[in-house]
């Protein structure tokens, strides 16, 4: 057995505090990489890691293996990452984590356009609504939408996010249409779970600046679910321009306050800081740059015009 190849292995048992999260997020057996650690430490002749039934834990040894093998993978790691900037069509496997309703709205409408392009590329998406630790779980880039909590990742802007509160016209038709957003406290008001903000909503409007604190009989975690819940006429909702583009054109939905503006958020894409950017990570992020187009989306066409 070379070795030099149990590194990563050993580093990733280390970084997920165990073999089955280790084997989870490298693709291979628990069996397989508890193997690979036993015969390096037979070749090493020393114990790197204390095995509970709970957790596992570095020796003295296996401290000082790591701090020295850690920096040679992240070497061994940059080698590649500059070996790939300098191949003329970007290659390799692309692991991208997005939020379920951004996901399945305008994700899966990239990645086989984005995959037309780049076929040397293999894409594994996985969405969720709960934020991942990106190192933890292998992803090489991952979606998020709204403010960013201060980390060593990279983000990259892709496009604004805009919120509007809406209703049906059969919940208007039932209830009367507000005509200040003071009024929304007597409204049903469905909220967005983990929104850190979802029961105060701010509106601005040249000099006046307007913060709403709503409630409803609904709460959820996923923005299309609420959409759904607002299109059959229960409450009002916040949604993102993302979510309610098509149901605001088509009038499925009202926007209640298009004299009011709404803070803008942003989605961004971030991955882990690199000495050299991977090309298939650049690529993505040009790619879909262009497709959702920058600072004027193509979902937000008609909306604030």
């Amino acid at each position: 057995m070379d070795h030099f190849n149990v590194i990563p292995y050993f580093i990733a048992v280390v970084d997920h505090q165990g073999f089955s999260p280790a084997a989870q997020a490298l693709g291979i057996s628990k069996s397989a990489i508890s193997k690979r650690i036993s015969q390096l430490e037979a070749h090493l002749g020393v114990r790197l890691l204390h095995r509970t039934t709970r957790k596992i834990s570095l020796t003295e040894a296996g401290s000082r293996y790591y701090e020295y093998a850690a920096k040679a993978n992240a070497e061994a790691q940059n080698a590649e990452d500059a070996v790939s900037q300098l191949q003329g069509e970007p290659k390799g496997k692309l692991k991208i984590n997005a939020p379920m309703s951004f996901g399945l709205i305008h994700m899966a409408g990239l990645i086989p356009e984005f995959l037309l392009r780049y076929p040397k590329i293999s894409i594994d998406l996985v969405m969720d609504d709960k934020a991942v630790d990106l190192i933890e779980h292998g992803f090489d880039v991952a979606i998020r939408n709204g403010e960013l909590a201060d980390s060593s990742l990279v983000a990259r802007r892709l496009a604004p996010i805009h919120s509007i509160v809406c209703a049906s016209p059969a919940y208007l038709e039932r209830f009367g249409k507000p005509e200040h957003p003071n009024e929304l406290t007597e409204h049903n008001c469905l909220l967005y779970s983990y929104s850190t903000n979802k029961d105060q909503w701010q509106f601005n409007k040249s000099e006046e600046q307007v913060c709403v604190h709503v409630d409803g009989n609904y709460r959820v975690n996923n923005s299309d679910a609420l959409k759904q819940a607002v299109l059959k006429g229960l409450g009002i909702g916040r949604l993102p321009s993302f979510v309610a583009g098509n149901a605001l054109r088509d009038g499925s939905l009202v926007n209640l306050f298009p004299d009011y503006r709404m803070p803008a958020k942003k989605v961004y894409a971030i991955y882990p800081e690199r000495h050299y950017l991977p090309a298939k990570v650049r690529a993505f992020l040009d790619f879909a740059i262009e497709y959702f187009g920058e600072d004027y989306p193509y979902w937000d066409k008609g909306l604030f015009e």
